[in-house]
């Protein structure tokens, strides 16, 4: 015969009744106080998917295209103020009046002065300048027709001054202005032409892409 058992003792046999799972001994067990109780994650924990959403890589090209939009519109509208409004596309002029003074004032040759050219001629730039050969005026210009020119004036002897000023430069023949003065012709640097007056103290040089009709324009307003 077996001494009694006490009440709370775990048989060593967890066989379970007919027909049932077996019971671990450690599914209900308390852990000892102050350790918290251990919880298995779920075994598809790790394989949850992604919240849906559409990725970056993803956009369509349409969504490219209205971005590309959204940007380029207010750029467009401050092209279009600043060229219509506030005159983006004129060219910047100056006063030709100090060097002309100077040049004057200089005495190193006769200065011209263009007359009655318009204010559809701009003066873009204008100095004076000396150097060991001579002095020089120069005064540029945008056309009307929105091409360059340029007035030289100068007491560098014109051997050395023209081949700077025209580069490959070649006489073509007179210019036959009304002016009465012997003005000729040149070919110049690139799609330039000139005109050339030739003096004993000074060379006077109509010179640009404009038209011929504008530089012979230049050339005769001379006072």
């Amino acid at each position: 015969m077996e001494p009694a058992q006490p009440a709370d003792r775990v048989p060593a046999d967890a066989t379970p009744p007919d027909g049932q799972p077996p019971v671990s001994s450690q599914a209900g067990s308390t852990p000892p106080d102050g350790q918290p109780a251990l919880v298995e994650a779920p075994a598809d924990a790790g394989e949850r998917p992604a919240p849906p959403g559409k990725a970056r890589s993803e956009r369509s090209p349409k969504d490219m295209v209205l971005s590309l939009l959204v940007l380029l519109v207010p750029i467009a509208l401050l092209i279009a103020f600043y060229r219509g409004f506030l005159g983006g596309d004129a060219p910047v002029t100056v006063d030709p009046a100090p060097a002309l003074e100077q040049a004057r004032s200089a005495n190193a040759f006769p200065v011209s002065q263009p007359n009655g050219l318009g204010d559809d001629w701009r003066t873009v730039n204008a100095r004076y300048q000396t150097g060991a050969d001579g002095a020089t005026l120069r005064i540029g210009y945008v056309t009307p027709e929105g091409r360059g020119a340029q007035l030289v004036e100068s007491n560098v002897p014109a051997e050395k001054l023209l081949p700077a000023e025209l580069t490959d430069g070649q006489p073509q023949g007179p210019a036959d202005l009304p002016d009465g003065l012997s003005w000729q012709r040149y070919t110049a640097r690139g799609n330039e032409q000139a005109l050339v007056l030739l003096e004993p103290n000074r060379t006077v040089i109509v010179v640009g892409d404009a038209k011929e009709t504008e530089l012979r324009r230049l050339a005769t307003s001379l006072r």
